[in-house]
């Protein structure tokens, strides 16, 4: 009953999350395949946003809330995932382009 009353009370953020997916998908499928790598490095730098927004948002969320602890957790663990993996990626890409 509490997540269903969670989709209530959130229903306009929901749908604004739905949104944004819907124009990133539109955004990121009309950008040519060669501006990917440097698109993502500028991604994982807004993500590091995305992540301390999260944490203030779980320092906000009352401490017997435990499915908005856990959806602030989780938000922080994937953005942090993304924030490496997208600079893993991009240091392996200016990899190939130093001189041997």
């Amino acid at each position: 009953m509490e997540i269903v009353d969670f989709f209530v009370q959130n229903r306009e953020m929901i749908y604004f999350i739905i949104l944004a997916i819907f124009v990133g998908v539109e955004v990121i499928g009309g950008v040519p395949t060669v501006l990917h790598t440097p698109l993502m490095s500028g991604a994982n730098a807004i993500h590091g946003v995305v992540i301390v927004g999260a944490i203030i948002v779980m320092l906000d969320t009352d401490p017997d809330n435990i499915f908005g602890l856990i959806l602030g957790f989780l938000a922080v663990i994937l953005g942090t995932l993304n924030v490496v993996g997208g600079f893993v990626v991009t240091d392996r890409m200016l990899e190939m382009f130093k001189k041997k």
